[in-house]
């Protein structure tokens, strides 16, 4: 077993809450509470993880941290009935890098129970191109279906498509048959997304200023990771009887909406939360991620880099420079 590992970790000036990160290296008793032992192989920076190394918005509850919200890798010890040596398995949520130590270390310990087997059809690298972004998109797509909404019916709005919720959602939309009309604020990257499947690109511009309570009706359904007016316009344009998937805050944590859509065109908004999700629903939606993700779209989307790139990389997924997956080699 690895006697030391490296691993990013982030501790705070009480006097001026401010934040530092460095690379300390670590033994597996310095590690948190948990009845698995992983070797973490991949993570990636969501933007969640970008804010959160940065400081932008107070992620961590707790210090010192290991920092990332999601990581692939194989069991090296395990206590738990569900897991045993060389098992490979995936984690994201359940507070792992905001209240436990996170996917920025070569070994981590969790619990059992946050852990789930990687699903079949994709490898340990595919499960982190996709990671905590690409799953909310999963979850967000499975509420419009749920909705009843099919591709029928219409074309569905995507926000912020340019990030990764937003990749993944296009590329996914596409595959099952929508049309997507992909909204960003980086109209320069219309042929990436037209590559994914966005049938039309429209500016952020359209969305993102103060608009009417109603609007012409555009989109049978959403899904929205930008929050604000993003959000509010997206409602205010939806036909009737459809539904909004709203999962980020990219844009600001307001809503300044009318009921309007509610009351006079019977939209519904569903709201996307991806942290503390039950096993059941997790299972499934990684499961209809190996199905429903084309793989060539997800390499399209993705770029790889190191654990020494961490910090520099979510400096710019923080301030919305990346476009589509950040993947994140750890281990080996």
């Amino acid at each position: 077993m690895t006697t030391s590992f490296k691993a990013l970790m982030v501790t705070r000036y009480e006097a001026t809450k401010e934040q530092k990160v460095e690379t300390v290296t670590l033994s597996p008793d310095d590690l948190m509470e948990g009845d698995v032992l992983v070797r973490v192989a991949w993570s990636t920076i969501n933007y969640k993880d970008g804010v959160s190394l940065t400081g932008k918005l107070p992620i961590i509850r707790r210090y010192p941290m290991i920092p990332g919200i999601d990581f692939s890798g194989t069991v090296e010890t395990s206590t738990h009935p569900d897991f045993k040596p060389g098992d490979e398995v995936i984690i994201n949520g359940w507070g792992l890098g905001e209240t436990h130590y996170g996917a920025y270390a070569e070994m981590a310990r969790v619990p059992g129970d946050w852990l789930q087997p990687l699903p079949e059809g994709i490898t340990l690298r595919d499960a982190m191109a996709i990671g905590t972004a690409g799953y909310t998109a999963q979850l967000a797509v499975m509420a419009l279906e749920r909705h009843g909404i099919a591709p029928k019916d219409g074309p569905i709005l995507v926000t912020g498509a340019v990030g990764g919720v937003g990749s993944v959602s296009v590329a996914i939309l596409n595959k099952l048959g929508f049309t997507v009309i992909a909204s960003t604020g980086r109209t320069s990257e219309a042929e990436y997304l037209k590559k994914l499947g966005a049938a039309e690109i429209i500016d952020r511009k359209e969305l993102s200023e103060p608009g009417k309570p109603l609007g012409r009706e555009r989109w049978v359904g959403a899904i929205d990771s930008v929050g604000s007016h993003t959000l509010a316009n997206a409602l205010a344009m939806t036909r009737a009887r459809g539904a909004v998937a709203a999962c980020g805050n990219a844009g600001g944590m307001d809503l300044p909406a009318t009921v309007a859509p509610f009351i006079l065109r019977g939209v519904t908004l569903y709201g996307i939360e991806s942290v503390r999700q039950p096993k059941s629903v997790r299972i499934a939606a990684w499961n209809r991620l190996a199905r429903d993700l084309d793989l060539d779209a997800l390499a399209a989307m993705t770029r790889e880099i190191g654990f020494d790139e961490i910090l520099p990389a979510a400096r710019q997924i923080a301030e919305g420079k990346i476009r589509g997956r950040l993947l994140v080699r750890i281990g080996g």
